[in-house]
C-alpha cells in the first residue's frame, strides 16, 4: 500500500483506511510514521506480554500487544473523523472494558509498556510520555533494551513520577495489578 496522500490533519477515520501492515500513529492529526521492530524487541515484547497474559488469565485486566489502536483522548460520541491522536504502545493493559471497542482502546489504558529502539528514543520518552500523562495513563513502563533496564513511572496527581529502575536480573513489580511480578532475567536473557 502507498504512503498515505499528504494532508493537513490526519484523523482516525483516515487509519482505518490503512493497511494493516503500515505502522502509522497519529498525533494532533499528524501521521508518524514508525519502522519495523527489531527482532531484539520482538523478543523482549513477547516475554513481557507472555508473562502479562499468563498472570491476568481468568481475571478481569486484558493485555493487547502491538498493534493495538489507543486513541487517548476520544469522548463518547466521538466518530473516528473527531479523533486526532492514535498511539500503537508495545504492550497495553486495559482493565475497564468499556474503554474497549472493535478498533482497540479509547482514552488512557492502565499501564503502557514501550520499548526503545534508536528510532524511537525521543518518541517515546518525550511525546509519548507527555500523551500518556495527559491521558491519565497510571503506570508507564519504558524499556531499553540496550540498558536493559525498565524504567517505571506511575501517576500522581495527574503527573507521571519516576517510581523505580530494574535491572536485567531483577524481579519487577507491576503496580497497577496486584500480586504481579516480572522476572526480568527472561525478558533480558543472557546472550
Amino acid at each position: 500500500m502507498p504512503l498515505p496522500a499528504p494532508k493537513d490533519r490526519y484523523t482516525f477515520a483516515d487509519c482505518l483506511t490503512w493497511g494493516e501492515s503500515e505502522r502509522i500513529e497519529i498525533i494532533n492529526g499528524e501521521a508518524v510514521m514508525m519502522a519495523p521492530p527489531s527482532r531484539a524487541h520482538q523478543k523482549i515484547s513477547g516475554e513481557l506480554f507472555r508473562q502479562l497474559a499468563n498472570f491476568l488469565e481468568g481475571k478481569k485486566c486484558e493485555v493487547y500487544p502491538a498493534p493495538f489502536a489507543v486513541r487517548l483522548f476520544e469522548k463518547d460520541g466521538d466518530t473516528p473523523d473527531d479523533v486526532d491522536t492514535m498511539v500503537e504502545p508495545d504492550i497495553s493493559v486495559v482493565c475497564d472494558h468499556d474503554k474497549l471497542d472493535e478498533y482497540g482502546c479509547k482514552r488512557a489504558p492502565d499501564l503502557v509498556v514501550e520499548i526503545l529502539s534508536p528510532s524511537t528514543q525521543r518518541h517515546d520518552r518525550v511525546t509519548k510520555f507527555n500523551l500518556y500523562q495527559r491521558a491519565g495513563v497510571r503506570e508507564y513502563w519504558i524499556v531499553s533494551p540496550d540498558e536493559r533496564t525498565v524504567q517505571v513511572l506511575l501517576l500522581d496527581e495527574g503527573i507521571l513520577h519516576p517510581h523505580e529502575v530494574y535491572s536485567e536480573k531483577d524481579i519487577a513489580k507491576v503496580n497497577v495489578l496486584d500480586g504481579c511480578f516480572l522476572d526480568l532475567s527472561r525478558v533480558f536473557p543472557s546472550e
